[in-house]
């Protein structure tokens, strides 16, 4: 059994069953939060923006008024989550955002619109926006010495009739045909230049994009950290057998196997969680057929640490803070 599980937060959760847990000394797996800020990019989103804006200064504290109070509020809630014990923050977006043409001072004053509740020029600056407000809170990921995470490619609320009836996030998802690279780039380069790119997960939920991810991340490996960028385990649609298996051979091609940190569950299924086990058995298979083919010595101790070390060594030291 793993010594930590991981679960995935708002900014504007109040994690009292964190602080209960963190207090019972009897319980000894450790039980952390993440960092999800999703809601804070959805500039467009007009009315519920606003009430998310809300409900974030209520917890925070702090009143947001504009672009610098929004970052105040988020680092405030980055500071909270640290104490009791984050190390990763995570991210659903269709692509990494791009500064755009716009500038701060623009961005702002559409934020600004935005919360008094004209909408008019949302979508346009909405990339820059989300830009802007994930470069400044990655930056204190780095500092954090947290893991950030970024789901990205799906296509959201396809059916709008459904969307009307129910609501987002019930089914109407797909998987998006997006361009990635650029984006990614520009991003990482951002936050390289001046040294503060974190440790950073990137998944693709697009399987066409297994070259682009398994290349991207040999870009910006640092040194101090082994695998500090690493292409994330099959994902979403891609969390069956040929889309994990098509990310573990993707992965083999094109950067290091032996750095992989495994798989991820990040559904809130607690039956979800025997795709850990799924996952074990068909990596010790790509690795078993190699062997007999003769692709890899036929040495079973070192064979198997390196898939132990995927199974778990290699997570539970990239993790650490």
């Amino acid at each position: 059994m793993s010594k930590w599980w991981e679960t995935t937060d708002d900014p504007t959760d109040h994690l009292n069953f964190h602080k209960t847990l963190k207090a019972d000394n009897s319980f000894k797996t450790k039980v952390l939060p993440t960092f999800r800020p999703d809601k804070a990019f959805q500039l467009s989103k007009g009315d519920a923006f606003r009430v998310y804006l809300q409900k974030l200064s209520d917890i925070s504290g702090v009143r947001i008024h504009n672009l610098d109070s929004l970052l105040e509020a988020l680092d405030q809630r980055i500071n909270y989550f640290d104490s009791l014990g984050c190390v990763a923050s995570d991210h659903g977006l269709r692509y990494l955002p791009q500064k755009g043409k716009f500038t701060v001072m623009e961005v702002n004053a559409v934020l600004i619109s935005v919360i008094n509740g004209d909408d008019l020029r949302a979508i346009e600056v909405e990339d820059s926006f989300t830009f802007y407000v994930l470069s400044e809170i990655s930056k204190k990921y780095h500092a954090k010495n947290w893991v950030q995470q970024f789901h990205l490619g799906p296509l959201r609320d396809t059916n709008k009739g459904k969307l009307a009836i129910l609501g987002a996030d019930t089914g109407y998802d797909s998987i998006g045909d997006y361009q990635q690279a650029e984006r990614m780039a520009d991003f990482f380069n951002y936050l390289d230049t001046t040294d503060q790119l974190a440790k950073t997960i990137i998944y693709n939920v697009n399987p066409a994009d297994n070259a682009v991810f398994g290349t991207m991340i040999g870009n910006f490996q640092g040194e101090g950290v082994r695998g500090k960028i690493q292409f994330g385990s099959g994902w979403w649609y891609q969390d069956q057998l040929d889309g994990m298996i098509e990310q573990i051979n993707a992965l083999s091609n094109y950067g290091l196997i032996s750095c992989f940190i495994g798989m991820l569950t990040d559904s809130r299924s607690f039956l979800s969680y025997s795709r850990h086990e799924y996952f074990r058995r068909l990596l010790a298979n790509i690795f078993a057929e190699d062997m007999l083919k003769g692709y890899l010595p036929y040495d079973v101790d070192m064979i198997g640490k390196v898939i132990a070390d995927i199974c778990y060594h290699n997570a539970s030291a990239y993790f650490k803070k």
